[in-house]
């Protein structure tokens, strides 16, 4: 793994002395996403459960010269199977993470989301990118850029508890969160203001737990000090969020993958709301980019795991 701006090398470093998570491992059938659940093997992250075509998941490995021994595979002939199964593995307690193999996101997320048999909870099913931008200080998450479409204010709800709660586990006591808009002033005629100031009322009122937030304010506004105290916005989170909460898909999707394809940042990607964090990783990640990604989940799977614990104790 190349060595980058450290940033996704100390998230590693927190994984030291957890055991590898159980990991089911939905349909890796392409040398990318089969050689990212190797290495997170390799590195102590992880115990995957290959879940997929088994002759051909055992083809890829002998191409690529990859070492499948003492790897569990669970034959499932096609995607849409591979996905069903891995999720029954979850719900079953034999595997504690769910990650992404060469199948569609859309094809995972619906087994995962499947009222019967799915893996749902009372929050909302969101993603959160865990950026490494080589121009910004610390690691940066970008939510909900890949699932939710046009978030409501109760989605965001969901969305900005979700991503306070993986900062959290990440190691960071009171995570800033910057509800981002157009403009830093709330405006009638932009949803995204008003549910940016509602946002920043209810966790006021403790219905949104664990982080700093503040918004509308404007990306610039958001990364840059200099650019808040030019507009005269006094503020706890501008130039310092560990959070960008966006106001809907598109935009948190371009500006992702600004950031990505621009500033040359990685970014590890994670679901969160399921019963278990989700790896969700892209075909174009790079192998930095999959192992952090697999580290996210790791101290994410931890953090709820102490939790849950600590709640039955105190039953």
């Amino acid at each position: 793994m190349k060595s980058g701006t450290g940033k996704y090398e100390r998230l590693l470093e927190r994984c030291a002395g957890i055991d590898p998570v159980l990991t089911a491992v939905a349909h890796p059938c392409d040398k990318s996403a089969l050689a990212g659940a190797i290495e997170a093997r390799d590195l102590g992250l992880i115990r995957p459960i290959l879940v997929g075509p088994a002759g051909r998941i055992e083809e890829i490995a002998k191409a690529a010269r990859l070492d499948l021994s003492g790897i569990e595979i669970v034959d499932a002939a096609h995607s849409h199977t591979a996905a069903a199964k891995a999720v029954a593995l979850v719900r079953e307690g034999r595997a504690g993470l769910l990650m992404k193999g060469s199948l569609h996101s859309d094809e995972l997320l619906g087994a995962v989301v499947a009222r019967e048999t799915g893996l749902r909870t009372g929050r909302r099913l969101s993603h959160a990118f865990v950026m490494d931008i080589p121009t910004y200080h610390k690691p940066l998450v970008v939510t909900d850029a890949a699932i939710n479409i046009a978030p409501t204010l109760e989605d965001k709800v969901d969305i900005c508890q979700n991503a306070i709660d993986l900062v959290i586990a990440l190691g960071l006591e009171k995570p800033k969160v910057a509800i981002l808009a157009a403009v830093e002033t709330v405006n009638p005629k932009m949803p995204s203001t008003i549910d940016a100031a509602a946002l920043c009322k209810m966790a006021d009122r403790r219905q949104i737990t664990g982080g700093i937030l503040d918004g509308p304010l404007a990306f610039d506004n958001a990364i840059s000090i200099e650019a808040a105290e030019t507009k005269g916005i006094q503020s706890p989170v501008a130039g310092d969020p560990d959070i960008l909460l966006v106001p809907d898909l598109e935009a948190g999707n371009m500006l992702a993958k600004q950031l990505t394809f621009l500033a040359n940042a990685d970014s590890a990607g994670l679901v969160l709301g399921a019963r278990v964090p989700i790896v969700l990783t892209s075909r174009a990640d790079s192998v930095r980019s999959r192992i952090a990604s697999c580290a996210v989940a790791v101290l994410a799977a931890c953090a709820r795991r102490e939790k849950f614990s600590g709640v039955v104790a105190h039953a």
